[in-house]
């Protein structure tokens, strides 16, 4: 336990990407299974451990000091994980005599009966570290809140066998902590695992960004524009009848927009928008969207107010033909009639600008149609569809910001690693 709460630790300080991938490419090489396997399924939010209410660990270490001094360290230093890991009671002989492994740890928690977790809990705390009850702690209220992604986590394992991260992302959702077949495969001593699992999330395509001077070496006549939707990048995927819905980073968040998985009746893997409203109609703001994210339950009077639809970019599958290896043309003109055989209420085709020079694309730009439309993408006409962010096939050129004056009435400081500066403002207009 003590190396991932060292690990936890020293991610937290370590600013630069680079940085933390060392560290993460360090452990995961220098750490047994399967404790390596569950520290990266902590990580990555796929560990399964019944979450601890904050209310219920604010009771265990009140139950230990004084409630009041509690309140003010709390303030102080501003993250409740922190805050219980430096205030609870000390019990040196116990630290001694007593150190899990992570997964000691883990078995204990996920074995522990409601109403037996706060004890069992408590028995963890009094035999931990400071850094060790912070790791802890941090297993149990869920979200670790380190500076690290799921996709920096897994471009480290890419990084310790020497793979494209491409594989690891193919793979993901087939494999279960602690991954022990994912790691004998880095370290050469078994074969890559199947891929066994259907509908799986395949590594999207993203944009860089337009920078100075970038139109001036492109050709127009070379580039496809279309505008650039304000909701969240997803991937559609249905095979041999399981229904997924990702998010452009591989969370699968089909549970939380039942009414589009519903639809998804078809054998294929699409890439696009997830938005709000009639796609016939009226599209949503992302402020509707917003109506519809971080929901534990989405009742029919929200999926009735606020409905789900998906606006296509792109398809990768169909059937079990594998499309990203042809040009975008090709795969445009595949999606184009596949689109037609689909749910119009559910899913629409995102279209094309016409334009025939880039002056004429900036005036667009700057007068889009809809609110919704936050700029337009721009996508070479013969580039096939590749995994990460490669500069020249795809570019996103959005609207210039809007500017207001206000003034400055509140300031609030954050938790987690934003403890330390003021993050949450109130600004009157």
């Amino acid at each position: 336990m003590n190396r991932f709460a060292e690990l936890l630790d020293r991610l937290v300080l370590t600013p630069s990407r680079n940085g933390k991938l060392t560290l993460l490419t360090d452990y995961f090489r220098s750490v047994e299974d399967p404790n390596r396997g569950l520290a990266l399924a902590a990580i990555t939010g796929d560990l399964t451990i019944a979450a601890v209410k904050p209310a219920m660990l604010r009771t265990l270490v009140m139950e230990r000091m004084d409630p009041v001094l509690f309140g003010y360290s709390y303030d102080y230093v501003g993250d409740l994980a922190e805050t219980v890991s430096l205030v609870w009671p000390q019990s040196p002989a116990d630290i001694a005599n007593h150190q899990p492994t992570l997964a000691d740890v883990v078995a204990k928690l996920q074995a522990a009966s409601r109403s037996d977790g706060p004890k069992v809990l408590a028995r963890l705390l009094d035999s931990a570290s400071i850094s060790a009850r912070f790791a802890i702690i941090k297993l149990v209220t869920g979200g670790l809140r380190i500076g690290v992604s799921a996709r920096l986590a897994k471009q480290a394992l890419a990084d310790l066998g020497k793979v494209d991260i491409a594989e690891i992302e193919e793979l993901w959702h087939g494999l279960t902590p602690p991954y022990t077949e994912l790691f004998a495969w880095l370290e050469g001593k078994a074969e890559k695992p199947e891929k066994t699992a259907l509908a799986l999330f395949r590594p999207v395509m993203l944009s860089t960004p337009v920078g100075d001077g970038d139109l001036e070496k492109l050709d127009p006549a070379e580039y496809a524009a279309e505008w650039k939707w304000d909701g969240i990048r997803v991937q559609a995927v249905c095979e041999g009848g399981v229904r997924r819905l990702y998010s452009r980073t591989g969370d699968d968040v089909s549970g939380a927009f039942p009414d589009l998985a519903d639809a998804m009746d078809f054998s294929a893997t699409l890439d696009g928008e997830l938005l709000v409203g009639d796609p016939l109609q009226a599209t949503g703001t992302f402020s509707d969207l917003q109506q519809r994210l971080n929901r534990k339950s989405v009742t029919p009077k929200i999926q009735q107010q606020y409905p789900a639809f998906m606006r296509c970019y792109d398809v990768l599958r169909i059937g079990d033909e594998d499309l990203r290896p042809l040009s975008f043309r090709e795969r445009r003109g595949r999606l184009e009639a596949f689109v037609r055989s689909l749910d119009p209420s559910r899913f629409d085709l995102s279209p094309l600008v016409q334009f025939t020079d880039w002056q004429a694309l900036e005036e667009l730009r700057r007068k889009p149609l809809h609110p919704v439309i936050e700029g337009v993408m721009l996508k070479r006409w013969e580039s096939p569809y590749l995994a990460g962010r490669p500069k020249g096939p795809w570019f996103k050129w959005k609207r210039d910001p809007h500017t207001v004056d206000a003034v400055l009435m509140y300031a609030q400081r954050g938790h987690g690693k934003r403890s330390s500066f003021y993050s949450d403002y109130t600004f009157g207009v």
